[in-house]
């Protein structure tokens, strides 16, 4: 019994890595009639995991595999929430360079391994059956695995302020450990209100002694905060904010209701998101009370065999955290397809 199993195994890697289709269907317990016609990657249709999402994380989870010997498709559009940003932080070995620039070495890496695959398309739609995951993408193209990977990322909401997201990224950002060190000792401002810019201004008065919270309407701080703002000479300006003056995404000044102005060399903004897909929501994967997709430690969604990585899973955003969520997913998934196997 052990030893047919093992060779069960042993000729449906085999199928898979030779893209045998009619091999592949005498094991998998769901038919390949649904899948519609593609030619490219010899026809191959069925993959042991597909990775929505080709940034940080999703290429991260991609390499651990590869290296595992897995046959992997990656799905991207090639939309991250960071293309704007001119240059990325914090991030050991690549600290200072481009995203994109990061982006294309991690993917030219990530390549070389042979059971790893590419696609340029955007996943739309996904069914789960009782071992399989079934992707559909928007050109039409279907696909077929035993596990999924949401890295799929967060979407910001840009506020109608004229001007801001064109700055976003660039001399309006969301993280003092991405970007502060770049804008320190600058004239700042904090977009936020309440609780978010209070938690933000320890941090930024760190890296600034210029520092004016803009809070796009009433203020909404507990008399403690605004006493521990005061204390610090923090400015709270509470008129509704019309415009970002800037020259190509950099800020010069911020233009308020009333036809005031005032000049920033830098803010930070806290933006409410959204996911960047909805597949996971439409699939069955809860999100947690800040629209994150709800994971465990191993980075397991609510939905058996179905995993989220990176920005889409944790309000920490840094390319460092995502690469590293990756990298356990990766793991995570390998050690479950290996039991399943044994």
């Amino acid at each position: 019994m052990q030893l047919s199993r093992i060779k069960n195994t042993m000729n449906r890697r085999e199928a898979i890595k030779q893209g045998s289709i009619a091999a592949l269907a005498l094991s998998l317990p769901i038919p390949l009639t649904s899948f519609s016609t593609y030619d490219d990657m010899n026809a191959r249709k069925q993959f042991e995991v597909i990775i929505i999402g080709g940034s940080y994380s999703g290429l991260s989870a991609a390499m651990t595999l590869g290296r595992s010997m897995r046959d992997v498709l990656i799905i991207d559009s090639g939309l991250p929430c960071n293309r704007q940003t001119p240059h990325s932080h914090n991030f050991i070995t690549h600290d200072g360079s481009t995203p994109a620039e990061i982006s294309r070495k991690a993917k030219s890496q990530v390549l070389k391994y042979d059971t790893v695959h590419f696609l340029e398309d955007k996943a739309v739609k996904a069914k789960k059956a009782e071992h399989s995951f079934f992707i559909r993408t928007e050109s039409g193209r279907e696909f077929e695995a035993k596990k999924i990977v949401f890295a799929t990322g967060v979407k910001d909401i840009m506020p109608k302020i004229k001007g801001l997201s064109e700055c976003w990224g660039i001399s309006v950002v969301h993280c003092p450990y991405c970007h502060g060190y770049e804008i320190k000792n600058k004239k700042t401002g904090i977009i936020a209100n309440g609780e978010t810019a209070f938690h933000l201004a320890p941090m930024v008065k760190n890296l600034t002694d210029e520092l004016t919270i803009l809070t796009n309407g009433i203020a909404e701080f507990k008399q403690e905060q605004l006493s521990r703002l005061n204390n610090n000479n923090i400015r709270q300006v509470e008129k509704s904010i019309a415009e970002i003056e800037h020259e190509n995404g950099h800020i010069r000044h911020v233009v308020f209701s009333d036809g005031s102005k005032e000049h920033f060399e830098a803010t930070y903004a806290a933006l409410p998101f959204k996911q960047h897909s909805d597949i996971p929501e439409l699939l069955g994967c809860e999100l947690n009370e800040q629209g994150y997709i709800q994971v465990d430690m191993m980075n397991k969604t609510t939905i058996e065999g179905a995993f989220a990585c990176g920005d889409n899973t944790t309000r920490i955003r840094s390319v460092a955290n995502a690469v590293a969520s990756g990298n356990m997913t990766g793991a995570i998934i390998n050690m479950e397809l290996s039991n399943e196997q044994f």
